[in-house]
């Protein structure tokens, strides 16, 4: 059997800034009102015999507010780029012009604000569940070094302690995310 040696409590912190920057990242792919490249981040493209992230076939940038251009490398993808955009599920409308697509972005519904919202709701949910994860991983590494003899009790507690405080902390950030998220949606 291994010997139990002392848990670093900042390794599960850095887990846990992790889990809340994933949530932010997956944020910035939810459709608001605004423009924005990472929009398009998950829409990925079929080409030369494969399936490829868009971002591996074109450039897409943010001329206006509420307007994407993808300036695709390879004229021949044109099409495939504006079917996958199409078939992404975002609700856009590409227009080809020449080796650029311009896409629109129109005003969101009521509807599909709550929808998005949901949306929004889960994924904090699901990183909400990855901390709480970790928070359980640390605390049985925690029994395990108490065990093993590379902690005592006291130890221990002050430990568990202190990981109940920063899966606080990572779950309010997760909450601040969601609240400033939900926010950006309903903004007319």
């Amino acid at each position: 059997m291994a010997t139990a040696e002392k848990p670093v409590i900042s390794r599960y912190k850095d887990r846990m800034d992790k889990a809340v920057a994933v949530l932010k990242e997956e944020f910035g792919s939810l459709r608001t009102g605004r423009a924005s490249a990472s929009l398009l981040d998950q829409v990925n493209v079929d080409a030369y015999g494969s399936t490829m992230p868009l971002n591996q076939v074109g450039a897409v940038s943010v001329p206006e507010a509420r307007m994407l251009m993808v300036a695709v490398w390879d004229r021949g993808l044109v099409v495939s780029v504006e079917k996958a955009i199409r078939n992404a599920g975002l609700g856009l409308n590409p227009m080809v012009d020449g080796q650029n697509l311009r896409i629109p972005i129109p005003p969101l519904t009521e509807e599909r604000r709550k929808e998005i919202g949901k949306v929004a709701g889960k994924y904090a949910e699901q990183q909400r569940v990855a901390v709480r994860n970790i928070r359980r991983d640390a605390n049985d590494d925690l029994k395990t070094a108490e065990k093993g003899g590379a902690i005592n009790q006291d130890e221990h507690k002050r430990l568990e302690t202190e990981v109940q405080k920063i899966t606080d902390e990572a779950i309010r950030r997760i909450d601040e995310a969601l609240k400033t998220k939900e926010q950006e949606i309903m903004h007319v």
